[in-house]
């Protein structure tokens, strides 16, 4: 917490303003707004996963129709399109930046045409905080005429050539959830640069109310808007946003300097100037032929003396839950799930936190 958030919340109190509408609410999205840029319009909502859902709904995705994903995600990035009795199709990452793979995204838009499949969308992620490769899936997006969700959740304050994550997409979304770069306790939202979708977000967000003086309903509605005393807290991170993106870009380079000299540890970074991560979370990968230990030995024994680390996200392809679902790609992901691993990455990290991790890795490694 960067210290003014308590009066926003404190004003909503003394407002009364508690349900999800009221000046915390506005003031949150018009400072979403004011930072991304881009004419940017911005829905608040309860979270990442709801905004996801609602872009979907935006582009009307239906049952039985198919959306290609990013498989190495959160599952949160694939949830929405079973919720809509859609079928996800996975793609492989690439190697540069971990996310959607060009190649094998073009591969699998013309496997499904050719099945009489033309899909209806393309979640594309920043994972980690890293911007996907903007151009290469862009121009497929406008070749074949299939529109982009931006998932944005993990890379507020990012940036590819300059301009800000959460600006790419034909709807992009945002995560305010707690363990985010800012957080609203719970919560996201959902960006466009046309003010009708935003105000269709907003409509289908609270219930779907027609506009008349009883409650009346021609559509299916959500309960998916934002609380004014959530968005408060959201207020005042919004203050303290590139504060904590430069503090997680320092514990990147803090990792940089352990492995500096560590052959077979890379750390995961920009592939080139064109890419700023926030670096949400830093991550290395380990071959572990050349370093002689693996990412699990190492977890371990982080584990071993109270710190955690985490393994990368396991693939959606590899889930129980989407064991049938198509997969176009190679084993990029795969691998990297198996060989890499989360590290303490936390905006808050002090001194004496950070002390103990690096005797930790400098007595195992």
């Amino acid at each position: 917490m960067g210290g003014t958030e308590r009066n926003y919340v404190t004003e909503a109190f003394d407002t009364n303003w508690i349900a999800p509408l009221g000046p915390n609410v506005t003031g949150f999205e018009i400072s979403l707004e004011k930072y991304l840029g881009e004419n940017s319009k911005v829905a608040a909502l309860s979270s990442g996963t709801a905004a996801l859902h609602l872009a979907l709904i935006l582009l009307s995705v239906t049952k039985g129709d198919e959306v290609l994903c990013q498989s190495m995600t959160f599952s949160a990035s694939a949830n929405p399109i079973i919720y809509q009795g859609a079928t996800p199709i996975f793609i492989d990452s690439e190697e540069d930046t971990w996310n959607l793979c060009p190649i094998h995204l073009e591969e699998a838009i013309k496997d499904r045409i050719s099945k009489g499949k033309k899909p209806k969308a393309i979640i594309a992620v920043h994972l980690y905080g890293m911007p996907y490769k903007i151009e290469e899936i862009t121009a497929i997006s406008k070749k074949y005429e299939i529109p982009i969700i931006e998932d944005s959740a993990e890379a507020l304050g990012s940036t590819c050539k300059n301009q800000k994550c959460g600006t790419f997409g034909d709807i992009s979304i945002l995560s305010f959830n707690g363990n985010k770069i800012i957080t609203t306790s719970g919560g996201g939202a959902l960006v466009s640069k046309d003010r009708k979708i935003k105000e269709k977000a907003i409509f289908l967000a609270t219930q779907a109310r027609d506009q008349a003086p009883h409650y009346q309903h021609s559509e299916i509605g959500y309960n998916y808007r934002l609380s004014n005393i959530c968005a408060g807290i959201g207020r005042g991170q919004m203050e303290v946003l590139d504060d904590h993106v430069l503090l997680r870009r320092k514990m990147n380079e803090f990792y940089k300097d352990i492995f500096k000299n560590k052959e077979g540890v890379t750390v995961f970074t920009e592939p080139s100037k064109d890419y700023k991560s926030n670096h949400w979370l830093s991550c290395i990968v380990i071959d572990s032929k050349k370093a002689g230990f693996s990412s699990e030995d190492i977890r371990l024994a982080l584990e071993k003396d109270t710190i955690e680390a985490r393994p990368l996200w396991k693939p959606m392809h590899l889930q129980p839950v989407f064991k049938n679902a198509p997969y176009y790609g190679a084993e990029i992901s795969e691998n990297l799930f198996k060989n890499g691993l989360c590290l303490p990455s936390g905006s808050n990290l002090e001194k004496i936190s950070r002390k103990r991790i690096t005797k930790s890795l400098l007595n195992f490694t």
